[in-house]
């Protein structure tokens, strides 16, 4: 994971570069990333209340999130086998492990975020230099 300045600093890079796009090409820039940027707060509350990974869902990592999903899902059904142990322990393992991504919650929606504007940026740009 990129430090907070090094987020910063790509995140600036982008920006410039988006100023010297065209009028239109800076209007569907901003239109197209309005919709697809996350907010890193609902990042941080997804993972706080719902700790079996409906955050990574948010941000589309849809493998990892059912992962997180099913591992979670399978600590209640221990528990509820009566596995108190066993179940609370995986419940524990899944949570610790996603206890880093609630602290980092800014600095990972900050380098999704980054990658969707170039990404965006990037399509604007090849979409004009065709003939």
């Amino acid at each position: 994971m990129k430090s907070k300045q090094q987020l910063d600093d790509d995140e600036e890079a982008i920006r410039i570069r988006v100023r010297a796009l065209s009028d239109e090409q800076r209007l569907a820039f901003f239109s197209q990333t309005e919709k697809s940027l996350k907010d890193p707060d609902t990042y941080a509350a997804l993972n706080f209340f719902f700790i079996a990974g409906l955050h990574h869902f948010y941000l589309g990592r849809n493998v990892r999130g059912t992962i997180n999903v099913v591992i979670f899902l399978l600590g209640v059904i221990t528990i509820i086998a009566g596995f108190y142990l066993i179940g609370s322990l995986i419940i524990l393992a899944i949570s610790v492990t996603e206890l880093s991504a609630l602290f980092q919650a800014q600095r990972i929606v900050q380098a999704y975020n980054n990658d969707v504007m170039e990404k965006i940026y990037q399509e604007l740009t090849q979409k004009n230099s065709l003939p």
